[in-house]
């Protein structure tokens, strides 16, 4: 029986509303780019060159936010570059923290978008759930996001964008070139920290928020390599990963162009499973997916894919569904590991959890055939932030309480 659902899901994206007032959003273009637009500006390729370099070095190791920040800029072109160009940020809607610490933001576009991202802290690491989209059109019927539809794609300086507003959120950059944090909240700002060698807390990166990272390759890789450039934020590429629905064409050229560590949400192992499931299976079937994880540029043992695997009751988490998921493994030859994710559970959803004796039954004989199963713990549960809860607030909730929200942050900050 066909299952109702999309299975080439890739309408066209609505097109960015360019700004009323003309200028230039600096954040997410690489230096190269800033020094072409200062000269069509006016400077001349001596002084754009340079002048580009400075304001980088300002908007990634410093996140200022004002040129006017910019002491090594002179005075009179502080003003110039204000008239022409901007320094971005997501305007934040609505943060929230979880009891166990996890911390979700509701963040807007300029033009008026929304979309989420999730802090997680855990004992040696921080990771950033970051969102490549406006809503997601693969329909993945556990999944909340997927519920939504496809509004646009952020551009790369709206997935930057996100890193740098954890880095204010956290207080990460130095002192002298800090932003106003006031409307991040006074709970959400640490001065202590120290995951990392250099006393940091955003330790990871994830592309797993709201959104298919592959459906919006291009700026995904342009704003990871702004992450990763050491001249920006200088992420090492190790710590990042981009998780993957299953679309094939795709990532081969990520493992080329990004480099980055790649998990693919698997979730069933068989044709029916994953088709139900998994919509886009019925075009990128698991064999192809397979082998497309096997060709997967500098896979090995010390650069592992990650497998996603959603637990739901009666539908994947039979012993011969993990016996299934070891063999294909397996067949492949792939160094992996399979992360067990407890389903978490959303308003209308058709599906329920494994129970705790099942899942920890279906990790027991994937880790006896060898392969890592950890069960993942769910985190921000409480604040719909855990793994396939992200849907915008403000499909949750009422205009009439988004504005009271915002008249209580207002009356916060005098």
């Amino acid at each position: 029986m066909q299952i109702p659902g999309i299975i080439d899901p890739i309408p066209t994206p609505r097109e960015v509303t360019p700004r009323e007032d003309g200028r230039v959003d600096l954040i997410g273009l690489p230096k190269k780019r800033i020094t072409e637009l200062f000269e069509v500006a006016g400077l001349d390729a001596k002084a754009a060159k340079l002048r580009a370099k400075q304001v980088f070095h300002w908007l990634y190791h410093r996140g200022v936010m004002e040129f006017e920040a910019m002491t090594d800029i002179a005075k009179t072109m502080r003003p110039w570059l204000a008239q022409r160009f901007v320094i971005g940020r997501p305007e934040i809607v609505l943060s929230q923290h979880s009891s166990d610490g996890t911390r979700k933001w509701l963040l807007k576009t300029a033009d008026g978008h929304e979309f989420e991202m999730v802090f997680i802290p855990d004992a040696d690491r921080g990771t950033l759930c970051v969102s490549s989209q406006v809503g997601c059109t693969l329909n993945c019927r556990f999944c909340h996001t997927g519920t939504m539809r496809l509004v646009r794609n952020l551009t790369p300086g709206e997935i930057v964008g996100q890193v740098m507003l954890a880095r204010d959120a956290l207080g990460e950059w130095p002192r002298a070139g800090q932003a106003d944090l006031s409307a991040l909240g006074d709970d959400l700002v640490d001065d202590e920290g120290g995951y990392s060698s250099d006393g940091r807390l955003l330790t990871n990166i994830v592309m797993m928020g709201m959104g298919e990272p592959l459906y919006n390759f291009d700026n995904v890789r342009d704003a990871l390599k702004l992450v990763m450039d050491g001249d920006g934020l200088a992420l090492s590429k190790r710590r990042i990963t981009l998780s993957t629905s299953g679309v094939v064409p795709m990532m081969a050229r990520a493992g080329e162009e990004i480099g980055v560590n790649l998990a693919v949400s698997l979730h069933a192992v068989s044709k029916e499973v994953r088709d139900e499931i998994v919509p886009i299976n019925r075009k990128y079937g698991l064999e192809e997916l397979l082998q497309a994880c096997a060709d997967y540029p500098g896979l090995s043992n010390a650069r592992r894919i990650t497998f996603e695997y959603v637990m739901l009751k009666d539908k994947n988490d039979s012993d011969a569904d993990a016996r299934e998921l070891v063999r294909l493994i397996k067949q492949y030859k792939l160094p992996a590991k399979v992360n067990l994710i407890p389903f978490n559970p959303w308003p209308g959803a058709i599906y329920e959890c494994s129970s705790p004796e099942r899942i920890r039954r279906f990790s027991e004989i994937v880790f006896e055939a060898g392969i890592s199963a950890p069960v993942r713990t769910p985190r921000g549960r409480d604040i719909d932030a855990a793994c396939g809860q992200l849907k915008t607030a403000a499909q949750k909730m009422s205009r009439a309480e988004l504005d009271r929200l915002a008249d209580e942050k207002q009356a916060a900050l005098g």
